[in-house]
């Protein structure tokens, strides 16, 4: 797909860090799956991938966690 950021470039497969915070919780993973577009650097990850990060998430903010980083594991 062409990058929406830029226009310059199409993407292509690679990895990216994604962080995302709510109230008191901090979580980074690493390694996530995306579409990377190599002229601007912005990475575009698909729904299912984003579904999982969310209930990632999810979980470490009923678990009390503060801040995280993980490494992205495929479910």
């Amino acid at each position: 797909m062409r990058c929406v950021i830029c226009k310059q470039a199409e993407t292509s497969p690679g990895t990216t860090t994604v962080t995302l915070e709510r109230d008191a919780l901090t979580l980074v993973v690493r390694g996530v799956p995306a579409a990377v577009c190599p002229n601007c650097g912005e990475a575009y990850v698909s729904e299912a991938v984003a579904a999982e990060l969310l209930r990632s998430a999810e979980a470490a903010a009923r678990g009390g966690a503060q801040v995280e980083i993980r490494q992205y594991v495929a479910a």
